[in-house]
């Protein structure tokens, strides 16, 4: 069995504010979610996931979540230019962004993010955000990450 597969699955975060991305993990680990990765922001995350990306022995995460705030288009324009090349490596790519309408989200799935989940201000609906973020890795994850 290689290191790779011997290694724990966990998600990947891209987020340009420490607190969220705190929150983020915080809220997971206390409702026994994966283990999540913050790469930090869009260019030292990208610098660091790339360098994991370009060596096959290394540990990255099946689903890389975006949390940008940057401007109104830091993420569909993150998921333009990334996509691609993290699907190659079996990264599948989702966004979080505020509550916004049907043809918004339709912008980002054809910009190639796999799913589009929001960015909720309640603490309730937060969690169950990010319990259907967890149950989309877990559906969504490779077989051979998982040891089969």
């Amino acid at each position: 069995m290689t290191d790779r597969l011997q290694q724990s699955p966990f998600i990947g975060l891209i987020d340009d504010d420490g607190h969220s991305a705190h929150l983020f993990m915080r809220m997971l680990a206390a409702n026994d979610g994966p283990s999540v990765r913050h790469y930090g922001d869009e260019v030292e995350g990208l610098a660091e996931l790339a360098g994991e990306l370009s060596d096959p022995r290394s540990h990255w995460p099946d689903l890389l979540v975006v949390d940008l705030k940057g401007h109104s288009n830091a993420n569909v324009e993150f998921v333009r230019r990334h996509q691609a090349w993290l699907h190659q490596k079996g990264v599948a790519v989702v966004v979080m962004v505020p509550p916004t309408s049907r043809a918004v989200r339709m912008m980002y799935h054809e910009a190639g993010a796999a799913a589009v989940f929001f960015r909720q201000p309640e603490v309730n609906a937060y969690r169950h955000e990010l319990a259907a973020i967890t149950d989309f890795w877990a559906r969504s994850e490779r077989l051979d990450a998982v040891g089969m």
